[in-house]
């Protein structure tokens, strides 16, 4: 006999919420089950907390002219058939109606936060940046029962700075989901309890065995469990089994992603795809020896080992981080390697969103992550790389500057390229004295690898087949945009549909 019955069981606590809180807005009684002492997983770390909703009524009501059918055809030929198109229209079709559901409730609110869509050149980008919405801040007095339990942010977590008081980005959407469940008694909300296992009964999924403080409990689900737990790029054990590069130690997603509920599903015949996946970006080394996403540079060269340039420093983030996996595995690119600047904007590097906030300089100079130098042949000495083939990079890139177009890699001639520098070239010379450079390594805002479902969120088996009763959404789910990041907004917004579809199917079931 379960210990605790209720209609809907939801693992997880980021996107998570929107199942938790459309099943109870359905009618339906609901545990929510998070691993760690705090809501809102890797969501919460998210600056911005971006949603990539084409059409959404946000952006209609500011006269917008998208189309869904601009945005499918972008969408479709940025993923490509790598993802089922079902899946991919769902995506892109829904979140319209999500928002529109959700500003039902006075508990939501959002606005615009142009973003650029992360392929310019491809048909159908929106390069004005409106597909991209978040939640307006909200503060932490309005949460009820679940003030204070917020995760996040990542200062307060690696820096020590105090929580502030207004939830904004990403807790900010976290924040109104926990304040329109707070008082609803069909929601019982757990802590540091973690799905360890699920109870299958002819097939069905019918509940699951949660644990917490080490003892063990049952909880049957009358509707179904949905799986929304975040993925496992906190286990070095899994990284290595599914081949995900780089370090548990340099991932930004929240540190209960260990992959407890892929575990549990691939336990009761699930299928997965995408596991050796994950949403890379560039990692500035911080003095605890940690590489944390970063983004929005506005100056700077990336050199590899032989002193060259290596990729387009401006591209988005994850294409980024793909050409730093690609130089990696040539060998021409440590899991250490440099970015090169100068002194014109002062000591630390030209980035805008480092996401963890620089320390004192001289903490990095300490631990040898910034160094600099009065000539480039001296910078290339502390470095490590060739100075005459230093020097004639940075010769090279000069005269790209003086021009305005990169010949080796395009740097600025995409649209995202010029986003956060004014329009104006990125190409910005390297002639001010002292020069300079940061060690980057590679971070990633978690594994993209998961479970595999159809488009109600249906987790299915190696036949194709709906495995009843059980729904997975978020990072527990193989990514619907396959081995690309569309946009700004894709990982959240996916999640967030996701969860609510399967709650809105679970609310149909009889």
């Amino acid at each position: 006999m379960a210990d605790e019955t209720v209609d809907v069981l939801v693992a997880g606590s980021a996107g998570a919420l929107a199942g938790a809180y459309t099943a109870a807005r359905e009618g339906l009684s609901v545990a929510l089950v998070e691993a760690t002492d705090q809501f809102g997983g890797t969501f919460a770390y998210s600056g911005g907390g971006g949603m990539w909703y084409p059409c959404n009524p946000v952006l209609a009501r500011a006269g917008c002219d998208d189309t869904i059918d601009d945005a499918l055809r972008y969408y479709r030929a940025v993923v490509g058939e790598r993802t089922p198109a079902d899946l991919q229209e769902t995506y892109v079709r829904g979140g319209a109606a999500l928002i529109a559901y959700l500003e039902h409730d006075e508990h939501f609110a959002f606005k615009i936060l142009p973003w650029p869509d992360y392929y310019s050149s491809v048909a159908g980008a929106r390069n004005d940046g409106l597909r991209h919405i978040v939640s307006k801040a909200v503060p932490d007095s309005r949460l009820g029962r679940f003030q204070g339990l917020v995760r996040g942010p990542l200062d307060h977590e690696r820096l020590g700075a105090a929580k502030p008081d207004l939830l904004t980005g990403g807790r900010a959407l976290v924040g109104r989901f926990l304040a329109a469940m707070a008082d609803n008694p069909r929601v019982a909300a757990y802590l540091e309890t973690s799905l360890v296992e699920l109870v299958v009964d002819d097939g069905r999924v019918v509940g699951a065995v949660v644990e917490h403080d080490g003892r063990r409990r049952s909880i049957s689900a009358r509707r179904g469990v949905l799986l929304a737990a975040g993925g496992f790029e906190h286990s070095t054990e899994m990284r290595e089994q599914f081949g995900v590069p780089g370090r548990a130690l340099d991932t930004m997603g929240a540190p209960g992603n260990v992959g407890l509920a892929h575990r549990a599903a691939l336990a009761v015949g699930a299928s997965t795809d995408l596991m050796d996946q994950a949403w890379w970006s560039p990692g500035l080394i911080h003095p605890d020896g940690r590489a944390a996403f970063a983004l929005c540079f506005t100056g700077g060269i990336f050199v590899d080992k032989a002193g060259h340039r290596f990729v387009n420093e401006s591209a988005p983030y994850d294409r980024l981080g793909r050409e730093i996996l690609r130089a990696m595995s040539e060998g021409c690119v440590g899991t250490r390697y440099w970015m090169v600047y100068d002194s014109r904007s002062g000591e630390q590097p030209p980035v805008m969103a480092t996401n963890v906030s620089f320390s004192a300089t001289a903490e990095y100079e300490a631990a040898r992550l910034w160094v600099h130098a009065d000539t480039i042949a001296g910078l290339a000495g502390e470095i490590g790389v060739p100075p005459g083939d230093l020097e004639e990079t940075v010769h090279r890139f000069n005269e790209f500057a003086r021009r305005g177009d990169d010949e080796d890699f395009g740097r600025g001639r995409e649209h995202f390229d010029r986003a956060f520098t004014g329009g104006q070239s990125p190409l910005v010379p390297i002639d001010t004295p002292p020069y300079r450079a940061a060690a980057f390594g590679l971070s990633d805002l978690g594994t993209k690898g998961g479970l595999r479902t159809d488009v109600d969120a249906r987790v299915l088996d190696e036949n194709d087949q709906p495995i009843d009763g059980l729904y997975a959404a978020g990072n527990t789910m193989a990514a619907v945009s396959g081995q690309t990041y569309p946009g700004g907004g894709n990982p959240i917004g996916a999640s967030l549909l996701f969860s609510h579809l399967a709650a809105l199917h679970m609310a149909r079931a009889r």
